[in-house]
């Protein structure tokens, strides 16, 4: 059971890696990749080798490697939701220094603001469930700090640009990584 989780856990991990490095050229369409951005990319190269050796170096609880998988899944599922709902609009790389010029409100925007940045964290920590060593916690916690820096950055920007008011109603009701509850 032990070699099919490691095989499964490898396998849709590459695969969403993959999926979220297509998306840098088939999806997002900024003029040229920002310095940060290649920084995310390297960091993200690395991070994916360090949890492939954890998973296949170490011995995991069956129970660990299920949750994780799981979650993998759900954020893959999220991603794939957040690519259908924004087709048509023009998002850009995160770090890219250019003002937005559409909103998107359907799909998981409707939910929360930034439903890849929140595909992206709940990856990483599935993954690093599965792996099931405190050394995972620490890149997870470095994502979770650059994508709120760049979704932080990314909503500063609708400010200056003339969607300006309908960001401010949209961010009132809707979550930034993390769908609002009524009464929240």
């Amino acid at each position: 059971m032990e070699t099919a989780l490691d095989l499964a856990i490898t396998g849709i991990s590459i695969a969403v890696v993959g999926f979220y490095a297509w998306s840098l050229r088939g999806h997002f369409s900024s003029a040229s990749m920002p310095f940060t951005m290649r920084v995310v990319s390297a960091a993200v190269t690395l991070t994916t080798l360090l949890f492939l050796y954890l998973t296949w170096g170490r011995l995991q609880p069956a129970g660990a490697q299920l949750v994780g998988l799981g979650l993998e899944i759900a954020a893959a599922l999220l991603f794939w939701w957040a690519i259908s709902a924004s087709r048509t609009a023009r998002l850009r790389y995160a770090f890219d220094p250019d003002k937005p010029d559409s909103l998107v409100t359907v799909g998981p925007y409707r939910l929360v603001r930034h439903p890849f940045y929140t595909s992206y964290i709940i990856f990483w920590a599935g993954w690093a469930v599965a792996t099931w060593t405190l050394w995972s916690i620490l890149p997870v916690l470095a994502f979770v700090v650059i994508y709120v820096v760049a979704a932080r950055g990314e909503e500063a920007k609708f400010a200056a640009t003339p969607l300006a008011a309908e960001y401010a109603a949209y961010r009132r009701r809707t979550g930034f990584l993390v769908p609002k509850f009524a009464g929240a």
